[in-house]
Parts: structure tokens; C-alpha cells; sequence
């Protein structure tokens, strides 16, 4: 099991990670500053939390994409390795038959020539027959050795790709390992700060947080940016909104991809692979690969894309809400859709009709409680209220 994380304190349940700058929300309690390690305000240590967890994102989804191609990897090393072997066993029974014809055809050079042969015999027809035969003999001959060299040169050729195949899949195995390392050390970087604040600054990052969040929002809705896409998924979106809310309150963990935990790449990928429609793993090939939409016609069912770097997505509910897998420590929850910095939405089905009739599946009552950023003020990454 990968790094979880437990701290010794943790934040209020309601915090969530929003782009606003410091200076555009006042300070919990009227403006007095709640300062912590180092003399930093609330809103410094709030803006430190954000830049910690967003590295150790990219990290995570940066170790998602090397796992997708290492995965891919694995299966052509394998395939060139099935491949080399049938050669090596065609070119084994190719080696056989030449020898049994080299044999063959030396003991038809130690007796006499087919036209000696055919003028000392007293049936000339019969020797005629032996001729041909000794013709088709000849001729196989030159087949057999013909496949022989074929086979060993594909055998080379195999034996040349299947070794860089390997040098490919070891050194994937390798950045992978590092990148694993990369996202651990983030962590710890964010268990550090979380550990190091009291009760009083947990609760004072928290009521930031949503003072951030509902401030972030209201812009969001109040712009038009959000507009008023198709309040009805495509049959297969209605499927993939099922699949993501059915996963509720199930843990965060890094390069998880169900059916226990999640990744935020992996409850989207998981919820449209159960719809049918496969999609790639991580978020930054969801952003690359996959139909741009503008937010003003979202449905249920898009996948909507955070940070310039596109390392968070979560899946569209509707009327302003996503469903997601927030972070380390946290579970899977109803958010506002602009919890984080939105760069953009992509429609995993462009050609797929909006339903004439839907009816979005229900929420549990507790489905937007907790907090985004994955800690309780318990001092316990947070349990389900299911």
C-alpha cells in the first residue's frame, strides 16, 4: 500500500483549495491574523498549503503517465518475447529438415548421376520418375534453406527489438520509481506544514478556505463563464455520472484506480470506462486527447480540467457541481466546480445526443460535506459520514 497519510493535526471539514489571491479575502476574526510557523499569516500558510498539494499532484499524475506506458511496454516486451520464441522453434525444425536434406543429398552424390542413370536402366520411364523426384528433392532443398535464412534473420531481427523493448521497460521502471519517490517526499512535505499548526490555525485555514471557495463561485456563476449547457447527459455521460457518484465517500489515494480508491485521473477514467467509452489514464491526456468544450456548454458527464498544467479533473454533475477525488487524505465528494483554478472541459463522447429525459441519480446528504484538502480536526484523514 502507498504512503497515506496520518498527521497529528489536520484541517477543519469544508476546506477547499480555490484560486484567489491572499489579499482578496480578509483574515479569519474580523481581519486579525492568526500567524503561524515562521510569523506567516493564515492566508501565506494557506497559499503554501495549495502550492504543496498541487506539486504533489503533477508529481502523482506525472508517475500516472509513466505507469500507462510502462504498462504498454510490458505487453510489447512480452509480445516480441512470444514471437522470438516461435521463431527460435520454427528456425530449430528449419535447422532439422536441412540436415536431413544435406544428408539426403550427399548420399545421392556418392552414387550416379541421374543421366547415367537413365542410360544404364532397363525401364528409362522409371527413371525418368526417379528424376523428378530427385528434381522435387532439390527443389525443397533450396526452400528449406530459404526459410532458414529467413527465420534466422528474423530471429536477429526479433532477438534486436526485444532487448530494446527491455532497456525501454527497465528505464520506465526507473523514472517510474523516482517519480514514486517524488510524490512521497511532496507528501511529506504537506504532513510537515499540516502537523506543525495548532487547532486554532487548522480552523482559521479552514474558514478561509471557504470564504475562498464560495467567493470563487459566485464569480464563476455571476461571469456567465458557467452559462447553461444541457442540463441532460449523453446515455453513456448519464452512465459515468452513476459510476462517479456510486464511489462516494471512498478514500483519495495516489495512482489508485478503484475499485477501493481513487486518484482524481482515476475515478474519471474508471467512471467512462464503465460507461463504455475508454478514455486515457491520466489528466493531462484527458486535456490533450480528448474534445475541448466551452464551459458555457457543459453537461453532465464532461470532464472539467484544473491548473495551467492540467493535473486535476473531476467529473461535471451539473448545476455548478463536480463530483472528484480532491487529494491525499481526503474521500470523494460533491464540490463546486470552481473548487481549483479551471483551465478548460473536454466531452469524452462529442458525438453522443443529449437524453431527452434524465434524471440525475441521487446524493447522499453528507455527499459536499468534508474537507477538499483531506484532513478533520480530529488529527485523522477523514471517515465517510455513510
Amino acid at each position: 500500500m502507498l504512503l497515506r497519510l496520518v498527521c497529528t493535526a489536520a484541517l477543519a471539514a469544508g476546506t477547499v483549495l480555490a484560486p484567489v489571491s491572499a489579499a482578496a479575502v480578509p483574515e479569519p476574526g474580523g481581519g486579525k491574523s492568526t500567524a503561524g510557523p515562521g510569523g506567516r499569516s493564515v492566508a501565506e500558510l494557506l497559499t503554501e498549503l495549495q502550492g504543496l498539494y498541487r506539486k504533489a499532484e503533477k508529481a502523482t499524475e506525472a508517475h500516472n503517465a509513466t505507469q500507462e506506458r510502462l504498462k504498454k511496454q510490458r505487453a510489447e516486451t512480452q509480445r516480441l518475447q512470444r514471437a522470438l520464441a516461435r521463431t527460435r522453434l520454427s528456425l530449430h525444425d528449419s535447422r532439422g529438415a536441412a540436415g536431413r536434406l544435406a544428408r539426403q543429398q550427399y548420399q545421392s552424390l556418392t552414387g550416379l548421376s541421374p543421366y547415367l542413370r537413365l542410360l544404364l536402366a532397363r525401364d528409362p520411364q522409371r527413371a525418368l520418375d526417379e528424376g523428378h523426384v530427385i528434381g522435387q528433392l532439390a527443389r525443397q532443398r533450396a526452400e528449406t534453406v530459404g526459410r532458414l535464412t529467413a527465420g534466422e534473420r528474423e530471429a536477429r531481427e526479433l532477438a534486436g527489438r526485444a532487448r530494446k523493448a527491455l532497456a525501454v521497460r527497465t528505464a520506465l521502471t526507473e523514472r517510474s520509481r523516482k517519480q514514486r519517490d517524488e510524490v512521497r517526499r511532496r507528501l511529506r512535505e504537506v504532513e510537515k506544514l499540516l502537523a506543525s499548526l495548532t487547532a486554532e490555525q487548522l480552523a482559521a485555514l479552514a474558514e478561509l478556505e471557504r470564504g475562498r471557495i464560495a467567493k470563487a463561485q459566485k464569480e464563476l456563476v455571476t461571469s456567465g463563464a458557467l452559462g447553461h449547457g444541457s442540463t441532460h447527459p449523453s446515455a453513456a455521460g448519464a452512465r459515468a455520472v452513476r459510476y462517479a457518484v456510486q464511489q462516494l465517500g471512498k478514500p483519495y489515494e495516489w495512482g489508485a484506480e478503484g475499485p477501493a480508491t481513487y486518484d482524481c485521473s482515476g475515478l474519471t477514467s474508471k467512471a467512462w470506462g464503465a460507461a463504455g467509452t475508454p478514455i486515457p489514464r491520466t489528466s493531462q491526456e484527458q486535456w490533450a486527447r480528448l474534445k475541448r468544450v466551452p464551459l458555457v456548454e457543459l453537461r453532465p458527464g464532461d470532464l472539467v480540467v484544473y491548473f495551467p498544467e492540467a493535473t486535476h479533473v473531476a467529473l461535471y454533475l451539473g448545476d455548478g457541481k463536480v463530483v472528484q477525488a480532491p487529494h491525499p487524505g481526503a474521500r470523494i465528494k460533491v464540490s463546486p466546480i470552481a473548487a481549483n483554478p479551471v483551465l478548460g472541459a473536454v466531452r469524452p463522447d462529442p458525438g453522443g445526443k443529449s437524453l431527452r429525459r434524465y434524471v440525475p441519480p441521487e446524493l447522499p446528504e453528507w455527499a459536499a460535506q468534508g474537507s477538499d484538502a483531506g484532513y478533520s480536526a480530529a488529527g485523522a484523514p477523514e471517515t465517510s459520514a455513510r
